[in-house]
């Protein structure tokens, strides 16, 4: 429970990785993978539940996590987009605690997603009452985001490799932002993974 809202958390982790060769879910910044760092943000927070959606590589990313309390579901059909893994997590999340308000959707190559930034996405949706709040960064909005109950249909009916922020398109969406200037530094290349040794703490 967050300030008396019900609020899952679900990361996304499904992809093969194929520009990077190998699962970017495990790069290591800052003595840890990417995908531990996302859950580890997640576990500073008292999240009513917590799911990890993998497809690619599955067998080898679980056996270098810790888990701690996330649940995985596996997504067979991860070579059909983002989308598919979104409807998985949402409804996995529907059914380890059926009374949620809201989930947070992240993703596992963001490394520089922080605890304050997950409590100000979460406090701009409480205070607003807004159907969801994305992160904008370079001048677009997406992930880290957090969607309402009110539209986690919308979500479970997602297609292909849409993301989540066709919602605003789609649906009219009553939504918020938080600024993140650092959210657009993803790892989908070796010169994004040689990018971000260089930011590492000495």
């Amino acid at each position: 429970m967050i300030q008396n809202a019900k609020i899952g958390v679900v990361i996304l982790a499904a992809g093969s990785s194929s520009r990077l060769g190998y699962a970017k879910q495990l790069v290591e910044f800052n003595g840890k993978s990417l995908l531990q760092h996302a859950i580890d943000v997640s576990g500073l927070l008292d999240f009513d539940s917590k799911v990890l959606v993998l497809g690619a590589r599955k067998n080898k990313i679980e056996s270098e996590i810790d888990l701690k309390e996330f649940e995985v579901v596996t997504n067979e059909n991860w070579e059909e987009g983002m989308s598919t893994s979104i409807s998985k997590g949402v409804l996995r999340s529907q059914e380890l605690e059926h009374e949620l308000d809201h989930i947070l959707i992240l993703l596992s190559d963001q490394p520089f997603v922080s605890k304050e930034r997950i409590k100000e996405l979460i406090q701009v949706q409480l205070d607003k009452n807004n159907q969801a709040t994305f992160s904008e960064y370079s001048g677009d909005i997406g992930v880290p985001a957090i969607f309402s109950a009110e539209v986690f249909h919308d979500l479970k009916e997602l297609k292909g490799y849409q993301g989540a922020k066709k919602l605003i398109h789609d649906q009219n969406l009553d939504y918020g932002i938080v600024k993140f200037e650092e959210g657009n530094f993803d790892v989908d290349t070796a010169e994004d993974v040689e990018r971000l040794k260089k930011l590492e703490k000495e």
